[in-house]
C-alpha cells in the first residue's frame, strides 16, 4: 500500500467525512528517479450517467517527503478533463451558481482536500467541472476547469431541462 493510500484511508477515518463520487486509478507515470508519480484518476459524476472526469494529481515519494519535510503533504498541482463516455442522463442536481461537489480527496492528513465542483451554465447548455485545493485556513489560487457541452446532444433530465 502506498503512502498515499495510507495517508487518504487515514483522512478518511479522522474526518468521517463521505466521498460523493469515487475514483479509480487508470494510470501513474513516474516522473523523477526518486519515486514522485502523477496519478490519473477516473471519476464518474454521481448525479449524471454518461460523464466521466480524469483527474491528475501529483503523489510525493517517500524518499521526496523525508528530504524535503511536509511528511503529511502533496502539492496543489491538479488538473482536470471531463468527456461525455455514454449516453447523458441527468439526475438533480443543483442548478445554482456555486453549483455543487462532486468528488473530494484528501491531499494531506487533515488540513487539505482536492475538490471538483459541477456547475450548469444554462445560458450556455454546458456543464462545467472546476478542480481546486481547499485547505482550511488559506485557499489555494492552483485550479482548472473543464466543459461538456450539452447543446445538440440527446440529454434526459430527469426533473426535465431547466
Amino acid at each position: 500500500m502506498s503512502i498515499r493510500s495510507l495517508l487518504l484511508s487515514a483522512t478518511v477515518a479522522l474526518s468521517a467525512l463521505a466521498t460523493p463520487a469515487v475514483a479509480e486509478v487508470v494510470g501513474e507515470v513516474g516522473v523523477d528517479w526518486v519515486g514522485n508519480d502523477i496519478i490519473v484518476e477516473a471519476v464518474s459524476d454521481p448525479k449524471i450517467k454518461g460523464i466521466t472526469c480524469h483527474v491528475t494529481y501529483f503523489d510525493r515519494s517517500i524518499i521526496d517527503r523525508l528530504s524535503k519535510g511536509n511528511w503529511f503533504e502533496d502539492p496543489s498541482n491538479n488538473s482536470i478533463a471531463c468527456r461525455q463516455t455514454g449516453p447523458i442522463e441527468i439526475g438533480d442536481i443543483d442548478l445554482s451558481k456555486e453549483g455543487e461537489e462532486v468528488f473530494r480527496e484528501g491531499m494531506s492528513l487533515i488540513w487539505k482536500q482536492l475538490v471538483v465542483n459541477r456547475i450548469y451554465d444554462k445560458a450556455n447548455d454546458t456543464l462545467i467541472y472546476l478542480i481546486h485545493s481547499r485547505q482550511v485556513v488559506d485557499g489555494s489560487a492552483k485550479m482548472a476547469i473543464s466543459t461538456v457541452p450539452l447543446f445538440g446532444q440527446p440529454v434526459t433530465w430527469a426533473n426535465g431541462k431547466p
